[in-house]
């Protein structure tokens, strides 16, 4: 398989460029390198095109011909406020690429959506709730699943399957700063030798779920051609004071949390999905639990310090 993955700089994308490099794929990584890291790309020997997906002129020809698209570019910060900059980076760059990709021929084209459209949504969310985004960065990517649903009815040639990311966590999302997940942050933390800080009491439950896991599910969705849109979640609700304990044992520390009162009416206090689709129709299902990554993430990150 030649496939494109775009964002490939980027946390998701460059453990996805990897992965397919080491099943012996053809990989084409294509990043602006607005908000990726040229770092996750170390170990990648594919060819790497600098473009702004919004501009196809200025990359089709580089890209050339490829059987399957995985596009994971996106403004992922919730904390960005531009609507205009969002919509246009995540909304209109992705109706770029489902137009070239019917024009050159790609029979398979995965995208990243997320868990973000369910809102406030009680749990478990399941793919068939009505969307209920809370922010811009959930608004685009609700859009997005719209133009996709448009665009795979006109071309049914086409498998289009969107894949609705929970809480992704694991190597290659340190250069997200702030917007990367709560356990690298509490980790950090705790590195430096400073009790975790967490909002009170620590019983909010995320579904967290290892890369490597979102990997597999991208490659599933390739392999199965089941258009649609998908949850990739464990299915499994883990607190932060559950992380904590788990962070604690991995760095041999013993650190207890500190607790302050949550400012913001409008967070998200839980959240769960329903991985039942995504394992009837792609045959994925979530490898690891979070014990398991958390031990496996650091050990990642110990190794990449020392090699630094």
């Amino acid at each position: 398989m030649r496939a494109l993955v775009t964002g490939a700089a980027g946390f998701i994308g460059s453990n996805l460029a990897l992965e397919l490099r080491r099943l012996g794929h053809e990989v084409v990584a294509l990043d602006d390198f607005s908000h990726g890291a040229f770092e996750n790309l170390r170990g990648f020997d594919g060819d790497v095109v600098t473009a702004d997906l919004r501009r196809p002129e200025d990359w089709r020809e580089r890209v050339g011909r490829v059987d399957a698209v995985f596009h994971q570019a996106a403004i992922t910060d919730t904390t960005v406020t531009n609507q205009a900059l969002m919509m246009s980076v995540n909304v209109e760059a992705f109706r770029s690429l489902l137009q070239w990709s019917a024009k050159a021929g790609v029979r398979r084209l995965v995208y990243a959506s997320s868990a973000g459209v369910y809102g406030d949504l009680p749990v478990p969310q399941r793919e068939t709730n009505a969307p209920r985004p809370l922010n811009v960065y959930a608004f685009s990517k609700m859009v997005m699943e719209a133009a996709a649903r448009d665009f795979a009815r006109r071309h049914k040639r086409m498998s289009v399957v969107g894949l609705r990311y929970f809480n992704v966590f694991g190597p290659g999302e340190s250069h997200k700063d702030k917007a990367a997940s709560m356990i690298w942050q509490l980790c950090l933390q705790m590195r430096a030798g400073r009790r975790p800080r967490i909002f009170e009491f620590g019983e909010q439950f995320r579904d967290f779920i290892y890369v490597a896991d979102v990997v597999r599910a991208n490659i599933a969705a390739a392999r199965k051609g089941a258009a649609g849109v998908y949850n990739v979640c464990t299915g499994k609700k883990t607190t932060f004071n559950q992380i904590i304990a788990e962070l604690n044992a991995a760095l041999q520390t013993d650190l207890q949390p500190e607790y302050f009162k949550n400012p913001y009416s409008f967070y998200q206090n839980e959240t769960l999905g329903d991985p039942g689709a995504a394992r009837r129709r792609l045959g994925f299902s979530a490898g690891y639990d979070v014990a398991a990554a958390v031990r496996e993430y650091l050990g990642c990150a110990r190794r990449a310090k020392a090699g630094a």
